[in-house]
């Protein structure tokens, strides 16, 4: 359990001295799972000198009411208390503090000056016109030169006639029988090397028809849709995890990284990057959902509550993890009440 250095807390505010009951159970769970300011303040990225304040309930300190209910969420979720009881009793203690509204003032928007529209509908009509009168006289006009064909030489034509009465069926006007094509005998004679005469073509025997294939089967929907390619393990809070969803952390143990700290609402997902070595912390196994290849992993199957240091490794993913194989978190805080 990391050590506290004990402070001296200050005199909260009259408006809000008993907030300091809510901040005292806050802090009192904090230490209960062994975790240090510092160490909230990195997960929850809020700033140190506001959880001290909240702890201590020093609303004045606060940068404003919303903000002030919006760490008590996040602060109590997680700690893995209940958030809705936890702002209701905070708001409930600090009385005026919170629950007063910020009179809001807007700027009035400065009204754009340019060209009027009758103006710009003018110079379009004027463009359009002129351009309409170019057009004309470009079209209209009678100097435009436009190149002659010579007539086709007299040797050229005779040589056309005398190749249109060599095709099969030029004498079909005269009354004259023509023979089809397939009469006619291959280049290179009858004799010629692969000729197929007609008749030769009528002893073939047809083709086999082509086999028919079966289409193979379509693939299942993805569990997840949208994922990057190359996505083998998502984490997904479960449909029924409530309104206050599921805190989770990834990090990269070898440098100390963080690649996610956030509360996944019911039905929300992120993606694994690829990456080996990943460990997660989480505070409701119970309500958190691991997909490994479109295929829910039975991992946290039987894990109730707050779960450190699971690694993401997709073939160790696929095995159910024992209460005994998981790291195990502290034992639940246990609230005091005055």
């Amino acid at each position: 359990m990391p050590y506290d250095l004990k402070r001296i807390p200050r005199k909260p505010d009259s408006t809000g001295a008993e907030a300091a009951r809510v901040g005292e159970e806050l802090r009192d769970s904090r230490l209960a799972l062994g975790l240090s300011v510092e160490e909230m303040a990195v997960r929850l990225r809020i700033r140190r000198p506001y959880l001290e304040a909240l702890e201590e309930g020093r609303i004045a300190d606060l940068p404003g009411a919303a903000y002030a209910v919006g760490f008590v969420r996040t602060y109590s979720v997680a700690l893995g208390l209940d958030a809705d009881e936890m702002v209701r009793r905070f708001r409930d203690l600090s009385g005026a503090a919170v629950t007063r509204k910020t009179t809001l003032v807007f700027p009035e928007p400065v009204p754009e000056r340019g060209m009027p529209a009758g103006g710009v509908i003018g110079i379009g009509a004027v463009i359009a016109i002129g351009a309409y009168v170019a057009w004309f006289n470009w079209t209209g006009g009678g100097n435009r030169t436009v190149d002659v064909v010579p007539p086709v030489p007299p040797r050229l034509e005779a040589a056309a006639e005398q190749g249109r009465s060599q095709l099969p069926g030029a004498n079909a006007n005269r009354g004259e029988g023509t023979l089809p094509l397939s009469a006619l005998p291959p280049p290179g004679g009858i004799n010629a090397p692969g000729a197929n005469t007609a008749a030769q073509a009528a002893t073939v025997p047809a083709a086999p028809p082509p086999p028919v294939v079966a289409p193979a089967p379509a693939p299942p929907p993805p569990l997840i849709a949208g994922l990057p390619e190359g996505t083998k393990v998502a984490l997904r809070a479960r449909a029924n995890s409530g309104e206050n969803g599921v805190w989770l952390q990834v990090r990269d143990p070898r440098n100390g990284q963080v690649l996610l700290n956030r509360v996944l609402r019911a039905g929300e997902h992120w993606p694994v990057p690829p990456r080996d070595g990943l460990l997660l912390d989480t505070g409701r196994a119970d309500a958190l959902e691991i997909v490994v290849e479109n295929t829910l992993s039975p991992a946290l199957e039987g894990i109730i509550g707050v779960r450190r240091n699971i690694v993401l490794d997709p073939d160790r993913l696929r095995q159910r993890l024992v209460p005994a194989t998981a790291s195990n978190a502290p034992p639940p805080a246990t609230i005091r009440t005055n």
